[in-house]
């Protein structure tokens, strides 16, 4: 941390891409998703974001436009999916009162990303949860009535943390959203059944051919095939890859835009949109 406080003073790489206008422009990504029951009134809104890396790779304004567009989408669920910050643990005390400030009124639910556990997770965990916003980490959270059938259930990353997946899911009898930091959380999923499950960690590439075609993807054995997107992975379970909103090693993306992710949950078996 010190050494990147050294080489990147007032974060001068995230700062030189905008002033050259290379920023890339934050999109919102919206998705219809059918599932057995959710309970109460359908449907169930729920917003997503990632990978914020907050630090000198990451313009702050892509990560309060994002809180913005979180804020605007007027979701009755928060998920975010960890990497809030990229090497210093102190950007966590202005990026979590954003994200505790996105209206949510059935709760905002967070998993912590490796950056977050290499960085200082305790800190972390406790910004957000100051902000309102819950650390799931291989634990599960009920929502309230109306959406009483819906289970949020955090897995544990596994480069900086055990995940463990059976305490993930423990006693999780109705509807299940997965969140975890890492598509490759699917390896230590295994088989057990969820309904939908949103992660990031692979930026889509972050640097990436025309078509979004990843040149370069991050550590994970998942990580090239399911580096952004929709899909099915089998026993009725569908998973969403976000590309995220930060930069990480590099102050700019190339056709894999910085997003969040809105997905309406319902009974009725509709298309994605």
């Amino acid at each position: 941390m010190k050494l990147y406080s050294f080489l990147y003073p007032h974060d001068w790489p995230a700062r030189l891409v905008r002033q050259l206008g290379c920023r890339a422009e934050l999109k919102v990504r919206e998705h219809t998703v059918a599932v057995r029951s959710i309970g109460g009134p359908a449907p169930l809104r729920v917003a997503y974001a990632s990978d914020f890396h907050a630090g000198p790779m990451t313009d702050g304004g892509i990560i309060a436009g994002a809180c913005d567009a979180l804020r605007a989408a007027a979701p009755d669920v928060l998920l975010l999916g960890g990497d809030f910050v990229e090497h210093d643990a102190a950007q966590i005390e202005w990026v979590a009162p954003l994200l505790g400030a996105v209206p949510a009124p059935a709760g905002r639910f967070a998993v912590l990303g490796n950056h977050d556990w290499w960085t200082d997770a305790p800190r972390i965990t406790d910004a957000l949860e100051r902000a309102g916003v819950q650390v799931l980490v291989n634990r599960n959270v009920r929502l309230a009535e109306p959406y009483e059938n819906v289970w949020i259930c955090g897995l544990g990353d596994p480069w900086g943390s055990r995940p463990d997946p059976a305490a993930s899911f423990e006693g999780a009898s109705g509807m299940r959203l997965l969140l975890m930091h890492s598509p490759s959380g699917l390896v230590d999923v295994g088989r057990f059944s969820f309904d939908l499950a949103l992660c990031g960690h692979t930026h889509g590439g972050q640097i990436a051919l025309p078509g979004g075609i990843p040149i370069i993807v991050p550590h994970g054995p998942l990580s090239r095939r399911y580096a952004r997107g929709r899909f099915e992975v089998g026993g009725g379970r569908a998973m969403i890859v976000s590309c995220g909103v930060g930069c990480s090693a590099l102050p700019l993306r190339v056709f894999a835009d910085p997003e969040i992710l809105v997905c309406t949950i319902s009974e009725a078996a509709v298309a994605e949109a």
